[in-house]
Order: structure tokens, then C-alpha cells, then sequence
């Protein structure tokens, strides 16, 4: 039997080996590939900077080339200014001003009865539970006995009194035993009433987890009822810190909802933190918000906080841009002997925001900036404009 296992163990680790060299192979000329494409893209993009190039010195050398060569179709736009901005992009949610979790006045106890059920609207000072008060009203039924008594002695005593009979010092002790019962009592009262728990302020009654028969401590405190007041909400996020320097009360932000089909609002950061979280490396920030119906704790929200800005600036889609041997530049369209031809204009940038960016120096107001069609446009090619 042993003899006849041998040779099907031998030919399942034959095949198992050739099926893992099979799969090295086939990655190792995945790679190869891959990296021979890369050359070749890259062999591209020197070959088109040098056709760009070389076209270039002839037109220059030569300015009868440009009208030989076939005018490409282009788009312009003049440039104008605008007021650029930029802003920090953050992912945030709605939050509550007013949040609590309902607690007892006193150490809690045994829940008798609950009076309010998840989504309820409470006031301020509604009862919302009941929790055992049997010790507390046996207590202050033994009290008020003892008070009776303690009258009925202090009254037997100054009746004595006042007809000339006993001691002052048994009148005042009398009288003591009363006062002394009546702050028992005015003290077991106030126990009492320790065992109804009501709410603190009106809002929503978010969660409710007691049930009757459950020990009640509150505070957030095992099984309670938490309460939110959504008349004032704030939105929270977290910044990272390499803009403490840029983020302060008083920041203008844009707040973008998109479970709302993207609705906007725009507001101001409210309070701004002064510490950074060691875990995260960020400072949170709150912006106050108006109520409103469509608006609801733990809501998404994204942040964006204008921590740039300038009025009169040029600028420019980030997609026409480009880059030689002399840095960043664009191309304009420019009218010369009564025909359109493509010029280089080197830029200096600054800001970039989306799918613009700032453009400092190297534009001016009237200029036609090509903005399609630019591929492969080279300085002194004839254009025409669509």
C-alpha cells in the first residue's frame, strides 16, 4: 500500500511546483512589460519636447516656416481678474449644543416606572422615571411619629412651664426634640424626592436603554436616557496641525451637506482649539449653524475654511500649465500682421484650488489665454481661434 502512495505524492508536488513557477513567470513578465512601457512613454515625452523645441528655432530662424505650416484650431479666453481663494478641505459632522445624559439628583436606585420612550419630545422639569422610594417614605413615617411625640412632649412641658412648674432646661430641650425631628424630616423629604428624575432642559429624548426593574446610576452610566436639544447645532471638525498658524475664531468657512443635494451654507469658526491630539496631530474647530428641519446630529459635512485670499487676482485652469527647461509657462493667443499665432509666456504661480490656480506674475488683464488645444502648440504657430 505504502509502495503505491509514493509515486501519487512524487506527481502532486510536481505539479504543485510547476503551477508556482508558472505564476513567477507570468509576474516577472508583467513587470518587464510594465517597465518597458514606462521607457517608452518616457522616450515619447523627451521626443515631442525636442519636436517642440526644434520647431521653435525654425520658426524663429525662419518666420516664412509658421505660414507654410497648417493653423491649428484653438480656444481662447481673455484674462481677467478675480478674487482667488483658498480653502482647507475638511470632512466634519452636525453636532448638538445641548447634549446630556439624564441623571438622578441623588445615587440613583430601583426604576419603578418610565415615563418616556425613544423619540419623545421632553420639557424642561418633565418626570421621566420613578425609582424606588419605599425605604424613603418608611423612613419619614417613623420620622413623623417621632415629631408627634416630640410636640405633644414640648406642649405637656410648657403648659407645666407656664404654670410655674419644671425647669427652663426641660422646656428647651423639649422644644430642641422638635426642631431637631422636623430637620429629620425636611432631610428625608428631599430624599424623596431624589427618586423622581426629571429632565434638565427640552430636546429630544435621543436614546432610552432603561427599563423598569434595571438599576439606574445616570450620567452615561450603564442603561439611561440621553437627551438632545437640536434648537442649536455646530458642526465639528478636525484640522490638522500644520494650519494652526492659519485657522482662527473668525475663520469664514463654506459648509456643504451632500446628503442634501450639496446644499451650502457659510459661516465663521466659532471656537478653535488650543491644544493638538497626540494620536491624530489636529485641533478641532466648531462653527455655530442656525436649526433647521433638514439638519440632524452625527450629519456629515464638509468643511471647507478660507485660509487664503485675494482680490484682483489672475487666475488660470491648472491643466494648461506647462513646464520646460525655463519652468512654468502657458500659451496666449497673439495677433501679428493680421494673423493669430501661438506665444509662450513664462509664469510665476502661486495658490492652487481645485482646478485653478493663482498666477503671479507673467499675465495680463486682455490677454487670450488658449485654454483648448494647446497640445503640442509651440511658440509662433499659427493658430485659429474657434
Amino acid at each position: 500500500m505504502k509502495k503505491n502512495l509514493y509515486p501519487l505524492v512524487i506527481f502532486v508536488l510536481f505539479i504543485a511546483s510547476s503551477c508556482g513557477g508558472g505564476n513567477n513567470e507570468k509576474k516577472a513578465a508583467i513587470a518587464e512589460k510594465k517597465a518597458q512601457l514606462e521607457k517608452l512613454k518616457k522616450q515619447s515625452e523627451d521626443l515631442k519636447t525636442q519636436i517642440d523645441k526644434l520647431q521653435a528655432e525654425i520658426v524663429k530662424l525662419d518666420p516664412t516656416a509658421a505660414k507654410e505650416a497648417k493653423a491649428k484650431l484653438v480656444q481662447i479666453a481673455e484674462v481677467q481678474t478675480e478674487t482667488f481663494k483658498h480653502f482647507i478641505d475638511l470632512q466634519g459632522k452636525v453636532e448638538a449644543e445641548n447634549v446630556a445624559y439624564v441623571a438622578p439628583r441623588g445615587p440613583g436606585g430601583l426604576v419603578r416606572a418610565v415615563y418616556v420612550k425613544k423619540g419623545d419630545f421632553v420639557r424642561k422639569g418633565q418626570l421621566l422615571l420613578k425609582l424606588d422610594d419605599a425605604v424613603a417614605r418608611q423612613q419619614i413615617q417613623q420620622v413623623r411619629t417621632q415629631l408627634d411625640f416630640a410636640k405633644n412632649v414640648y406642649q405637656r412641658q410648657k403648659n407645666v412651664w407656664d404654670q410655674g412648674i419644671g425647669t427652663e432646661v426641660q422646656l428647651i430641650s423639649a422644644e430642641n426634640n422638635v426642631k431637631s425631628a422636623q430637620r429629620q424630616l425636611s432631610l428625608l423629604q428631599e430624599q424623596l424626592s431624589m427618586s423622581n428624575v426629571y429632565a434638565s432642559f427640552s430636546g429630544i429624548a435621543d436614546d432610552v436603554t432603561i427599563k423598569v426593574g434595571e438599576t439606574f446610576m445616570g450620567g452615561g452610566m450603564g442603561p439611561g436616557i440621553k437627551i438632545v436639544n437640536t434648537s442649536t447645532l455646530k458642526v465639528h471638525a478636525d484640522v490638522p496641525e500644520n494650519y494652526a498658524s492659519k485657522v482662527k475664531p473668525g475663520s469664514d468657512v463654506q459648509i456643504v451637506f451632500p446628503s442634501l443635494n450639496n446644499k451650502t451654507i457659510l459661516g465663521r469658526v466659532s471656537v478653535a482649539g488650543k491644544l493638538i491630539d497626540p494620536t491624530t496631530r489636529s485641533f478641532y474647530v466648531e462653527i455655530k449653524i442656525a436649526a433647521s428641519a433638514d439638519l440632524r446630529p452625527n450629519q456629515i459635512a464638509l468643511v471647507k475654511i478660507e485660509d487664503y485670499s485675494k482680490a484682483g487676482a489672475i487666475a488660470a485652469p491648472i491643466n494648461i500649465v506647462q513646464n520646460d527647461e525655463k519652468g512654468k509657462y502657458v500659451l496666449v493667443a497673439s495677433k501679428e500682421n493680421g494673423k493669430w499665432v501661438a506665444r509662450k509666456k513664462i509664469i510665476e504661480v502661486g495658490e492652487l484650488y481645485g482646478d485653478k490656480i493663482e498666477i503671479k506674475n507673467g499675465l495680463q488683464i486682455g490677454d487670450q489665454l488658449i485654454t483648448d488645444g494647446y497640445q503640442s502648440l509651440y511658440d509662433g504657430q499659427l493658430i485659429t481661434i474657434q
